[in-house]
């Protein structure tokens, strides 16, 4: 694993963290669905973190969001998205992405958890993280989705809608 020195993402330059989404992901990542889901809502500082290399330079960032998911009955349940998980494609795959997703997840209140949720690959954030796709089959997203790639980590499904709208947090 790559040497990373972890530190608070409202630390770093704004400008800096859009060129690295950018790089990561490409000019259009506004237009994907993720963005929809968390629209209008500032991401929270207290689990968002940034990754330097040994050189002090900035390779990779973790936000998450407060989104909710609205059930049936329209009863908004408080969620946490994680992502977007960006690392520098040339630094991809020596562990700033793990250590920026065990920075956020142990940062989270064990007290006050809520379950998380993100568009992901489900055998990699799965694996690490304990996140599925078994308790989102009935959720709805604002655009196009793969339902494979809709994961959630919870400590207690049975409190997961069965069916709802995931969208952001207007609580």
């Amino acid at each position: 694993m790559a040497e990373a020195t972890l530190i608070p993402l409202d630390n770093v330059d704004p400008v800096l963290v859009e060129e690295l989404l950018d790089r990561a992901f490409g000019p259009d990542r506004h237009g994907r669905t993720a963005y929809a889901v968390r629209e209008g809502m500032d991401w929270l500082p207290a689990l968002s973190f940034a990754a330097l290399d040994e050189n002090d330079m900035l390779v990779g960032t973790i936000q998450c969001w407060p989104v909710a998911l609205t059930d049936t009955t329209a009863r908004a349940h408080p969620m946490i998205m994680v992502g977007p998980v960006a690392v520098l494609p040339e630094v991809q795959r020596i562990g700033y992405g793990q250590a920026l997703m065990a920075a956020s997840i142990g940062s989270m209140s064990e007290q006050a958890s809520l379950p998380l949720v993100m568009i992901g690959d489900a055998s990699y954030y799965g694996r690490f993280w304990g996140f599925g796709s078994a308790h989102t089959g009935g959720w709805t997203l604002p655009g196009p989705w793969d339902p494979a790639r809709l994961l959630v980590r919870c400590d207690n499904p049975a409190v997961l809608p069965r069916e709802g709208s995931l969208g952001p947090w207007r609580g």
